[in-house]
């Protein structure tokens, strides 16, 4: 019973892992600033290489250069997100643990 509890907390942890989008992601020289899903494998990303940010189409057999963004967006914090979207879910688990 032990070992199913393990295998499904870490199931659990991967596929949250993968929702949020929570992975080391570029280094000093080239880093995804902001990325979204835009189909089942399709999604489109932001990269910043030196003081340039370029939007860039990802699909499961192409990736695609869609333009140059003139005004550089602001990096995203995935850590950050993925924490407060805990926080919620499990301020929601409390609140609905004492109604019943």
């Amino acid at each position: 019973m032990s070992l199913v509890l393990v295998i499904g907390v870490v199931l659990m942890l991967g596929y949250l892992m993968r929702r949020f989008n929570v992975t080391q992601t570029g280094s000093s020289q080239m880093q995804v600033v902001a990325s979204m899903m835009t189909g089942a494998r399709e999604r489109i990303v932001v990269i910043q290489v030196g003081d340039e940010q370029h939007l860039i189409g990802i699909t499961a057999h192409n990736i695609n250069h869609l333009t140059k963004l003139e005004t550089p967006i602001q990096p995203d914090n995935p850590g950050a997100k993925f924490k407060s979207r805990f926080n919620q879910l499990l301020q929601k688990q409390a609140q609905s643990g004492r109604e019943d």
